[in-house]
């Protein structure tokens, strides 16, 4: 059983009537996630400048929780009629136990983000604001503003009986008032602060060993006068507000406009979404407040978020690094998989024995030689691919282009309603139509979740395919941020059923029967509810049973009561799960079987596995999807069976692994009150992220944990051992 440190105040309060439930509203514990975050913000064991990180992932994070997950349920709210439930709770109820949490990790912000400066100042870092700057350092900002910030200005000024125009989600303005004469009403002004064309920092002159920055918006300030010069204001004020719109896109059904086109016309539509909550410097005069409130059609209760001078911490992900490097975390190197290295052809090393990279402790690199290698050789007939998530200048893509540049047929299946990526995924689109890429922009009814690859290849007049499936992104920067695994295959009877995917791509009305892979929308639920049942019936025969799950989200209600089954009859049941959590683990005649963590650390724990004890001879899954009901019925995502039994213990070590974590995992329960195992700083605690990094060192035969710090390496001495290789070797993958 996991054994906790001393109790702490919860993270997220939830009723007494609440906590006697079987099941928690997913948006409270994601609350309870993103509260995870925020204490990796307060940790003195993160070094400084990644603590200032995390105040900007907590912030992105909240931003993202906003737009979807409170306008889904702003949608829900009925106007009239019966109240609206959702896992039990009213939506009316749920909503404003949001906003209390909200309004209480608030308030714990401000309080981190106050010591964090204190501490940065210790360091010589100094946040100045336009009160505190020196002659020169004025000097130097007034030229800065002149020069690069005014032309980029739009000033809006605000008539009682007009209507504001839109304010754009995802930026910061500065609310403005203008006293013109004695007596009379203030002017209302907003200017929007560029941080789309410009940074949000700006480092001033260094002074010995001292930096000084000072915020775009503070720059702005500072210069207000001369902006609004020609009013000749007598006085002026401004404070920064931050609106958060529904991202929500209504896609209607035109016949007569293409999907694209009604895609390009959701997304011009989402810039004026409803909006569902306005930061605000608390310090905003009250009659502004109000004027704001009628203009933006805001009620008090349930949208509003009283805060500090500074909004959009987002920024602060990027804030400046300075030379300080003992303030950051040192650069990890990539380990090179054994099977890869020093061979010239993937396709030889994956044609030999299945490949398994996990990330971000392999290189994304691996991926990248498998597609260039196909896009270059003559054999290599078609490649196939999912595409999700991808950067900008994606090499992934970039490769395929240069593949049907060289006569290959490509098809490359593209997700335009990936969330907050949909503009960057058309026009990828446009460009790989360009190059001759056969584009299927995904499947009417149904998300195109899944991540796979297949190359196929003409050898002694038979085709022979290569697979890559994956738990992520075929993304290589979140490649280097997130834990991922990705199986590469010649195993014909998963490369023929990953073909099989592509023809429904294809056809979507020819839907086949799978018997290795496990594919939304056709029969995942069922799979897994097959395999829960099987654990159940061996632990009423006395035999070992269990069942280890990491998934990022757990939500499926269906699935949930199989796993309150399996803890009733005596299975043993481990969870990772990173953020949204309705299962109640420990709950007497319930759930007294089931325990649960999340971790929360280095790495963004995004990886997707399961193993099912099956009388000792574990079946371990990867998969593209977690536990919610999107991910069984309106997606298609796809869990494949891990044959090889090397490889399968990978997994199994490496959940163990996780398991046993004492430095980044809290422990789920019903009052969400995210204690860790260990206090913080207990100097024996286990990071899982580093023992993982060693473990895949040492079975790479490299030195474990190396590390490039200014350029050089660093490692400490490991053990090597040799992978067994070969299809045909079977042993037993035991925990």
């Amino acid at each position: 059983m996991i054994r906790t440190s001393r109790r702490k105040k919860p993270a997220v309060k939830v009723s007494k009537k609440a906590q006697l439930a079987t099941l928690i509203p997913k948006e409270l514990s994601w609350l309870s996630f993103n509260e995870r975050v925020l204490q990796e913000s307060e940790d003195p064991g993160n070094p400084l400048l990644e603590r200032v990180k995390f105040l900007g992932i907590f912030s992105n994070n909240l931003d993202e929780f906003y737009r979807v997950r409170v306008a889904n349920l702003l949608r829900d709210e009925p106007e009239g009629g019966a109240p609206r439930k959702t896992m039990g709770v009213k939506v009316h109820d749920l909503i404003k136990d949001i906003q209390t949490c909200v309004l209480r990790q608030a308030e714990h912000f401000n309080q981190i983000v106050g010591q964090l400066f204190h501490e940065l100042e210790e360091e010589g870092i100094f946040i100045l604001n336009e009160r505190q700057l020196s002659e020169a350092q004025a000097e130097f900002v007034r030229e800065y503003f002149q020069s690069q910030v005014r032309p980029r200005l739009v000033p809006i000024v605000c008539h009682h009986k007009r209507e504001l125009p839109a304010l754009r989600d995802r930026f910061i303005y500065l609310a403005v008032e203008l006293t013109v004469r004695e007596g009379k009403l203030p002017v209302y002004a907003f200017i929007e602060v560029p941080t789309d064309s410009m940074p949000r920092f700006l480092q001033l002159p260094r002074l010995g060993n001292n930096d000084y920055i000072i915020l775009l918006e503070d720059v702005i300030r500072f210069c207000l006068g001369e902006i609004f010069a020609l009013l000749q204001p007598i006085q002026h004020r401004a404070w920064t507000v931050k609106i958060t719109r529904d991202s929500e896109l209504d896609i209607e059904d035109d016949l007569g406009e293409s999907y694209m086109d009604r895609v390009h016309r959701g997304l011009r539509k989402r810039r004026t979404g409803a909006p569902v909550r306005m930061i605000y410097d608390k310090g905003l005069p009250k009659p502004f407040l109000k004027f704001l409130l009628q203009k933006m059609k805001l009620e008090r209760d349930n949208s509003l978020i009283p805060g500090q001078r500074y909004h959009n911490f987002k920024d602060f992900i990027n804030f400046p690094k300075l030379g300080r490097n003992h303030l950051v975390r040192p650069s990890e190197v990539a380990i090179a998989h054994p099977a890869l290295r020093g061979q010239s052809s993937v396709f030889a090393a994956v044609a030999k024995a299945d490949i398994l990279l996990h990330y971000p402790y392999h290189g994304f690199g691996s991926f990248i030689d498998f597609l260039r290698e196909a896009a270059i050789d003559p054999k290599v007939t078609e490649i196939s691919m999912t595409v999700y998530r991808v950067t900008p200048t994606s090499s992934v893509l970039n490769a395929l282009s240069n593949a049907a540049r060289n006569g290959k047929y490509v098809v490359v299946v593209i997700e335009l309603l990936a969330r907050f990526d949909e503009e960057n995924n058309l026009e990828w689109v446009d460009k790989l139509r360009d190059e001759g890429v056969e584009v299927i922009t995904g499947v009417r009814g149904l998300k195109v979740h899944s991540k796979l690859c297949l190359v196929s290849r003409r050898e002694q007049r038979a085709t022979v395919r290569f697979a890559t499936i994956g738990t992520g992104n075929f993304n290589e920067d979140t490649a280097r941020l997130y834990t991922d695994h990705f199986l590469m295959t010649s195993d014909p009877d998963i490369t023929g059923e990953v073909a099989r995917v592509f023809e429904f791509f294809r056809n979507n009305y020819k839907v086949t029967a799978f018997k290795h892979l496990v594919v939304s929308p056709f029969q995942s639920r069922r799979h897994w509810k097959q395999l829960i049942h099987e654990e159940i019936r061996n632990a009423r025969l006395g035999r070992p049973a269990y069942i280890w799950i990491k998934l990022n989200n757990l939500a499926d209600t269906k699935l949930i009561e199989e796993l309150y089954s399996a803890s009733r009859a005596g299975v043993q049941v481990r969870l990772i799960v990173r953020s949204m959590h309705s299962l109640v683990p420990g709950l007497e005649s319930v759930s007294e079987n089931i325990e649960s963590i999340s971790i929360v650390g280095r790495y963004l724990e995004h990886s997707r596995f399961l193993v099912f004890c099956n009388g000792s001879k574990p079946k371990v899954y990867i998969s593209s999807g977690d536990w919610m009901p999107r991910n069984f019925d309106s997606r298609v995502e796809v869990a494949c069976p891990i044959k090889d039994p090397t490889l399968a213990k990978q997994l199994i070590d490496y959940f163990q692994m996780q398991w046993e974590d004492t430095a980044n995992a809290r422990i789920w329960d019903a009052e969400l009150r995210n204690e860790r195992r260990t206090p913080t700083s207990n100097p024996n605690a286990v990071d899982c992220h580093e023992r993982i990094r060693t473990y895949i060192s040492r079975i790479a035969g490299d030195r474990p944990g190396p590390r490039a710090i200014n350029g050089h390496s660093s490692a400490k001495a490991g053990k090597a051992s040799v992978l067994s290789k070969g299809r045909s070797i079977h042993v037993k993958a035991t925990a």
